[in-house]
């Protein structure tokens, strides 16, 4: 999936030359983390979150210190070096980007111009979405020899039982190098039968390991 699916077109944004006070009386009445700093074309030029204004706000005791820093501009605080997104980037590559930096959203850009954001939660739920796990259903978890066909095997087992496959995933083995496991969503609450079947292939179950799916 591209960010262009996933992202807010609708960014609510603000202006460097804009209150500090702005940012947070905006913040509090959307329910948003973080606001893009664009200027008269719509160039994103900066970023500020409620962290940075957390960070930056002087002490409760000094309140007219606090009313000094809440007009100040938001140039004087907002982040310069932004980190962001193109609108055809993979959510693979943009989760590994909010991994890698820890930060909360990635304003999308293209040719220098804020079109849209992404948040964490866009990408959890986007996660969601991808593995199936929002359906109903039962997930199977496969250690298999990394050789090639072993998927397209394993699918053709499973088609026999008329049964839909919602998604899936393959991921190295910690274990055992030289193994894959593959985790499947299926569109049954009775996976047994498919089990029994794929056990019988000599294909090792991981999840669910329980006796009762002996005997399906």
């Amino acid at each position: 999936m591209l960010v262009e699916e996933m992202m807010v077109t609708d960014v609510i944004t603000l202006k460097k030359e804009d209150s500090i006070k702005n940012a947070v009386d905006l913040m509090k009445e959307k329910k948003i983390r973080h606001l893009p700093i664009v200027d008269r074309t719509k160039t994103l030029i900066g970023i500020v979150t409620d962290r940075d204004i957390r960070s930056a706000v002087p002490s409760i005791f000094c309140i007219d210190k606090q009313k000094e820093f809440l007009n100040k501009p938001l140039e004087t605080i907002m982040t310069t070096d932004v980190i962001t997104a193109h609108p055809l980037d993979f959510v693979e590559e943009v989760a590994a980007t909010f991994y890698k930096h820890r930060i909360g959203s990635l304003p999308v850009v293209k040719k220098e111009k804020l079109v849209g954001i992404i948040t964490q939660t866009d990408v959890l739920k986007t996660f969601v979405e991808l593995t199936g796990t929002n359906q109903p259903g039962t997930q199977i978890e496969i250690r298999v020899p990394n050789k090639p066909g072993t998927l397209a095997d394993i699918l053709q087992q499973i088609r026999h039982f008329h049964t839909n496959v919602l998604s899936v995933l393959i991921y190295p083995d910690k274990m055992k190098a030289q193994s894959k496991i593959i985790v499947l969503r299926l569109g049954t609450i009775n996976p047994n039968p498919i089990i029994n079947a794929l056990k019988e292939h000599q294909y090792e179950i991981l999840w669910p390991n329980l006796s009762g799916y002996h005997n399906g």
